[in-house]
């Protein structure tokens, strides 16, 4: 059965909009957990935009279900500058301090509005191979943000990761603007059976939703999707409970 994770980013970013705890993170993990959710994404930046370090620690206290954290390993510590917000650790010593279930590793900075692209390991992989063994020390499963491309895919296994996220921002516009579906789903299959040669597990997210969700939770393999965006502008029109129950039957869960 694929995992459904509920990112909260979204609902920390209605949050930082006034200067008050409403929604409360924690709650709102609950509740998604409670309405079927089989566990929680989050993807703190160094701006604090959305997610803040403390959610972090709250969640990993909180939750039962497994707690994934999202981010970039190599962005550091950086002072808050908005009063009552701690300030940044740094990306590593806040799951060093959380010890999430799963750590996803992704290559995004804070010019992106929302992470748009994979890993170059090519360019990085020997920074994050020592990171990667670091994490797994650690007891924390730890996955890799890439792009659907075999080579770079093949490069991830030889970093000594759990997994891979695809990034599936492809996929989901081709969908939206009706154009070659199925050539680009041929690349993600493509992808997942690398992946499995490659003896590595298989996330994937970003932008899926309930339109292009159904046909993706094919992917034979997938074993977990993290979504937030879509999911939350759902739940303002169907309600939360009935929302987490729509993204279940989509990954073809009764």
């Amino acid at each position: 059965m694929i995992a459904l994770s509920v990112n909260l980013n979204k609902i920390a970013l209605i949050r930082n909009s006034r200067d008050t705890s409403n929604p409360d993170i924690v709650e709102f993990a609950r509740l998604c957990v409670g309405a079927g959710a089989d566990g929680i994404t989050v993807h703190p930046r160094p701006d604090q935009r959305h997610i803040r370090g403390a959610d972090c620690a709250a969640l990993a206290t909180a939750l039962a279900v497994e707690l994934n954290i999202e981010g970039n390993p190599m962005a550091g510590p950086r002072l808050s500058d908005r009063h009552g917000v701690d300030d940044y650790p740094g990306f590593m010593a806040l799951v060093r301090e959380v010890r999430p279930a799963q750590c996803t590793l992704v290559p995004d900075g804070d010019a992106q509005l929302t992470s748009d692209h994979g890993f170059d390991l090519k360019r990085d992989g020997d920074r994050i191979a020592p990171l990667v063994q670091e994490l797994q020390s650690l007891g924390i499963r730890t996955s890799l943000f890439m792009d659907p491309d075999p080579e770079q895919i093949r490069l991830a296994a030889q970093t000594g990761a759990d997994r891979i996220e695809l990034y599936t921002e492809g996929y989901a516009r081709a969908v939206r603007e009706q154009g070659d579906v199925d050539g680009v789903f041929r690349r993600y299959l493509r992808a997942a059976e690398v992946a499995a040669e490659a003896g590595l597990g298989l996330n994937a997210g970003h932008d899926l939703d309930l339109v292009n969700l159904p046909r993706f939770a094919t992917v034979p393999g997938l074993l977990e999707v993290s979504i937030g965006h879509a999911l939350t502008v759902d739940a303002l029109r169907l309600g939360l409970p009935a929302t987490i129950a729509a993204y279940q039957r989509a990954l073809g869960k009764p």
